[in-house]
């Protein structure tokens, strides 16, 4: 299956630029994560996640694995129609998204349901705070942990990661509490309303999952 992060940053702005204009047609969530001190450690170890090897391929212990994946591509694929109604693109997106979120520990539709209220699946959205794509990372992310570049947060399986990875480090950071954790990721940490559209999301969402089944990355 081929993935978009063979896709030369060049195009993907050119993209940006004419796309920008229905973009802030429709408002977003402002997903405004707030820049804060990392210790060398955590640094080191986020930043090692992001630039570990893509794209990614699932590999299944059995039958029984592969089977249930499907059955959840297939459910969420169908949900997704009318975001995504190309097949091949929803598939991509639909894999990415598992890969990802089972790779940061984290459940597939949570990330759906994060990003239904981020970014209407809308990869180039930007948010009036600067945040960008799918799940709407703040640029200064890049810069912390990644290569530096903000552009590549505009394709798929970077936002994706970069979005899993933060959540995750909020996560563990707020010791599992998601409530809390959602709001660090809006920077609305403590008031109810985004995490409550997340878990409103999260019903619309909701699937038979796959359990996690080791995870390699092919290269090119």
């Amino acid at each position: 299956m081929a993935f978009e992060f063979s896709a030369p940053w060049r195009g993907v702005l050119t993209a940006v630029a004419l796309t920008v204009g229905c973009v802030l047609a429709r408002p977003v969530w402002a997903g405004a994560q707030a820049e804060e001190p990392l210790a060398d450690s955590v640094r080191t170890a986020l930043s090692a996640a992001v630039l570990k090897a893509a794209p990614p391929a699932p590999v299944f212990a059995d039958s029984l694995q592969r089977e249930q994946f499907e059955r959840w591509a297939d459910a969420a694929g169908e949900r997704l129609k009318k975001r995504k109604p190309e097949e091949q693109v929803r598939r991509e997106f639909l894999q990415t998204v598992w890969y990802e979120a089972k790779r940061a520990g984290l459940e597939p539709s949570l990330v759906l349901s994060l990003i239904e209220v981020e970014s209407g699946f809308r990869k180039y959205a930007i948010s009036p705070v600067g945040a960008r794509g799918y799940m709407q990372v703040m640029p200064f992310w890049s810069r912390l942990i990644g290569t530096g570049d903000p552009a590549s947060l505009f394709h798929m399986q970077t936002n994706l990661r970069f979005g899993c990875i933060i959540l995750r480090h909020y996560l563990d950071a707020e010791r599992g509490n998601l409530f809390l954790a959602l709001g660090r990721y809006n920077g609305s940490r403590g008031r109810a309303e985004y995490p409550n559209a997340v878990f409103g999301a999260l019903r619309h969402w909701k699937m038979p999952e796959l359990p996690a089944p080791q995870l390699v990355a092919t290269g090119r």
